[in-house]
């Protein structure tokens, strides 16, 4: 895999819309920025003409193929992000797992760790330049792409919940082989939590000198975690890995605004905000007066309509958004669903959630 194009310049265009940063760091915004979590790819039609001639991997290691699939969105959308075509198990396939994209199923690793012996199988130390450099380059290609129209996000999975993926070997309702080694084997687990975070941390990195303007990560798993394990396993591992980032791009001169989304993490609200991170996304089982309560000023909420709701019909699309502005107001909000976007939704159903965030928040 050659190496990403990180060491030459890129001038890249000046950025024309930059609401969602401005409101990542706190400041002043003239409407409330929006973006939805999945919005490359799934729901959309141009996208699935894509990736009828092209395999889901394939698409995330063609630098020019993600580049498209994440513009789509932008093109039919008043969005205000774009946010790279990847995946988070492309962590894991670095460090010389298997994924398979199946069909009906989702991911799927063919060999997943079974014990603590099998972390002898991990191909360490990992190059992110050379094992990720397409997704750096794919990063580059899209920030010259949007010609400055919308901010670009980079991301990773978080390291509890790519453990999840690792050794359940798919998606799982109750992670319970991979929570059987946070109490069986707490050692190990911590071992190979560390492994990945030490990987994520470079990636975050390799995507913020490639172009990214801000980074989410995605710690999906955090309702399998009760206060408890989310404590000892979760969490110093989200903090490391916003303090290490900050640290290697101060050393580069970049200043970018991090995320940090634990789906099912209500019972650490007040644990996340003080994790590093300039905002802290909700999920939609979250009541949005109830966090900002608890989160206080010192961050960016993120969040968070129920994506279901975009069954809902049109009328009711715009009165429930509607209300989540009137409930988050409009100061240090980023808007979102909740979770990502399912495959199956209308996209018009979409896009009457982005205009009516802007048509409630505008002016305000």
């Amino acid at each position: 895999m050659p190496h990403a194009q990180t060491e030459e310049p890129k001038d890249f265009p000046a950025l024309k819309n930059d609401l969602l940063l401005r409101a990542a760091r706190g400041q002043e915004v003239d409407r409330v920025p929006v973006w939805i979590m999945r919005q490359a790819g799934r729901t959309l039609p141009e996208y699935r003409a894509v990736s009828e001639q092209n395999g889901f991997f394939t698409i995330c290691r063609t630098p020019e193929l993600a580049c498209e699939v994440t513009l789509q969105p932008v093109r039919r959308y008043d969005l205000d992000a774009a946010i790279i075509f990847s995946d988070i198990l492309v962590v894991p396939q670095a460090l010389g797992m298997e994924v398979l994209m199946k069909p009906g199923e989702g991911p799927v690793f063919p060999e997943p760790l079974s014990g603590p012996d099998d972390l002898s199988r991990l191909q360490r130390p990992v190059d992110v330049h050379q094992q990720l450099g397409y997704v750096f380059q794919a990063v580059t290609l899209t920030r010259h792409k949007l010609e400055g129209k919308v901010p670009l996000i980079g991301f990773s999975g978080a390291p509890w919940t790519l453990m999840g993926y690792m050794i359940e070997g798919k998606g799982s309702k109750t992670m319970s082989k991979a929570k059987r080694w946070l109490y069986q084997h707490p050692e190990a687990s911590h071992q190979l939590l560390s492994i990945l975070t030490d990987v994520i941390v470079d990636y975050l990195v390799g995507q913020a000198e490639a172009g990214a303007q801000l980074l989410q990560v995605f710690e999906s798993s955090a309702e399998y975690l009760g206060p408890d394990l989310f404590t000892e396993f979760a969490l110093p591992y989200i903090r490391r890995i916003s303090a290490n980032v900050r640290e290697k791009l101060k050393a580069k001169d970049l200043d970018i605004p991090m995320t940090i989304f634990a789906k099912g993490a209500h019972y650490a609200l007040e644990q996340l905000a003080d994790s590093g991170y300039e905002v802290v996304g909700l999920d939609w089982t979250v009541d949005p007066q109830d966090a900002s309560r608890r989160l206080g000023d010192k961050v960016t909420r993120q969040g968070n309509l129920d994506p279901c709701a975009l069954y809902a019909p049109l009328d009711s699309i715009d009165a429930m958004v509607r209300r989540m502005v009137e409930r988050f107001g409009c100061r240090r909000w980023i808007a979102n669903l909740g979770h990502g976007v399912y495959p199956d939704m209308t996209p018009e159903h979409v896009g009457a959630f982005v205009d009516a965030v802007h048509k409630y928040s505008s002016g305000k």
